[in-house]
């Protein structure tokens, strides 16, 4: 398999970020950058959480969405929810990086992951509007749900909005939508290849851009699914900050996406756009 593979970032992806060409796509290492975490950073760490309150068998206990399943499924949708709400609930305190990215007005942040940290980071801004996966054990027939800066509702589409911030699996704030049973993945995942639960808003943007994976791996069918589908048609190139050796899967990934790995640990990659970049007013 063959994929470029760079060992420093090129002077091209932090302008690429500052003049709205790329888009930052954001996963849950990005969490690895805040002090003091106090939210699960990675899908063992949210099973870990989820099955110390909920028994859960053995052979399940550390699979994220087996184990939502089975709660689900024996002690109520309800309860999964309220689980997922106890792991969230705390704002972790944003890294420079997530206050960076606030500070960019990009067209487009994709954020695959539950917590409010990067909701956070755009707080100062009224300028974007979020948009959230929605489960269908929830809003059947709905795929997606929208929401102001504010956190109300949006009854419209805010195609004008400088920022549109999507969350493809939901988020705890603010309304806590959750996709995270092997049932709300499904639901989806019927649908994704035609693209139905991706909102038109993010079709049409990201037809103009390339993505910038911060904090994510593809070692995973889920995470792989959801960046091929949320890529489609984009206008590229994309870059990821993949630090450790790929996996056979996220080497296919790379090479079949045409993404170029940068083999930087994240926090340095970090150091170097915050420090050395200017965002203009």
């Amino acid at each position: 398999m063959t994929f470029t593979t760079l060992d420093h970032l090129p002077d091209d992806v932090a302008a690429g970020l500052i003049a709205g060409s790329l888009a930052p796509y954001l996963g849950p290492g990005m969490l690895g950058l805040v002090a003091d975490l106090p939210v699960p950073g990675d899908p063992l760490a949210l099973a870990t959480v989820l099955t110390t309150r909920n028994s859960v068998p053995g052979k399940i206990k550390h699979r994220l969405t087996q184990a939502a399943q089975f709660i689900e499924n024996f002690k109520h949708r309800k309860t999964l929810v309220s689980g997922m709400d106890l792991a969230f609930a705390a704002l972790p305190a944003p890294s420079a990086l997530h206050r960076w990215v606030a500070s960019l007005k990009a067209p487009l942040i994709v954020d695959a992951w539950y917590d409010d940290t990067m909701r956070g980071a755009l707080s100062a801004r009224a300028d974007w509007a979020e948009v959230q996966g929605l489960s269908q054990s929830e809003h059947f027939g709905t795929w997606f749900g929208w929401y102001g800066a504010d956190g109300q509702p949006l009854t419209e589409e805010p195609v004008d909005m400088a920022t549109v911030y999507y969350k493809p699996w939901g988020g705890h704030l603010p309304a806590s939508n959750y996709l995270v049973s092997d049932t709300d993945h499904v639901e989806v995942l019927t649908e994704i290849d035609i693209q139905t639960p991706i909102p038109p808003v993010v079709q049409a943007r990201r037809a103009r851009l390339g993505f910038v994976f911060l904090g994510c791996r593809f070692n995973d069918q889920l995470p792989r699914t959801f960046a091929r589908q949320i890529m489609k048609r984009s206008g590229g190139p994309h870059y990821a900050v993949l630090p450790d050796e790929p996996t056979r899967m996220e080497a296919r990934f790379l090479e079949e996406q045409g993404v170029t790995r940068i083999a930087l640990p994240l926090a340095e990659v970090a150091a170097q756009l915050t420090r050395g970049v200017a965002v203009p007013a």
